[in-house]
């Protein structure tokens, strides 16, 4: 089947410009990419433990989908937040119950786009992070949207050029408990697709902290979280 969505010029201008980075550095290496639907409301969920995170699923989910990410309203600076809109981006800020990008999220979703969430809010630094509410609330304001997670591993040692190489491989599946269940929470939910995502992608600690730090980090446990904000 071919792509339906039409992907905006400045989205397929940035996933150009950063793709030897993550594809030709990187060896980047996507699977279950048929998970994606072509076209319908889409909850994407993921793992984050690296800036090149969003650009490697956008990068390999671009066959079939364009990803407007709730990314952190400090990234919209002079000059970069233009390109961050006119890629379809949505700021939102973390930790403040940020009602506004929850609700563009919504209007986006109920038209029919992609939004990527970040359950745990923020990139994990090599710390277990809470599951943040945030894409339980576009659940359950979108019930008819396919909720698809992904995982994300080797993104880390991209900033390490040119002393260590990276694998980058990005996985969707598709979660084995479904979407948003009766009498499940926000909170619930979102901890029950982090859950799942981390057990499929350990904790790795950014690139430049590697230099100090032993590795990737197992996952122990995440707390439940009940925080308002998705990303």
């Amino acid at each position: 089947m071919e792509r339906v969505e039409n992907i905006t010029s400045a989205y397929r201008a940035v996933m150009a410009i950063c793709t030897p980075a993550v594809r030709w550095w990187g060896r980047l290496e996507v699977m279950g990419l048929e998970h994606l639907p072509l076209d319908g409301a889409v909850l994407l969920a993921g793992n984050h433990d690296s800036y090149w995170d969003p650009i490697a699923v956008g990068i390999a989910g671009l066959p079939r989908r364009q990803v407007k990410a709730l990314a952190k309203a400090s990234l919209w600076k002079p000059g970069v937040g233009r390109i961050l809109n006119a890629m379809g981006q949505i700021p939102i800020d973390r930790g403040a119950g940020d009602a506004g990008a929850l609700d563009q999220a919504v209007q986006e979703l109920r038209r029919g786009a992609c939004i990527g969430v970040f359950p745990e809010g923020t990139r994990s630094l090599g710390r277990d992070l809470r599951a943040r509410s945030g894409i339980g609330r576009l659940a359950q304001a979108v019930p008819e949207a396919q909720v698809v997670c992904c995982t994300v591993q080797g993104t880390v040692d991209i900033p390490r050029f040119p002393v260590t190489r990276p694998r980058v491989n990005v996985a969707f599946f598709l979660p084995a408990g479904g979407g948003l269940q009766p009498g499940e929470s926000p909170g619930d939910f979102a901890q029950r697709l982090l859950t799942e995502i981390r057990g499929r992608a350990s904790i790795a600690i950014a690139g430049r902290r590697r230099r100090r730090d032993s590795g990737p980090v197992a996952v122990s446990s995440v707390p439940t979280g009940r925080d308002s904000s998705g990303r």
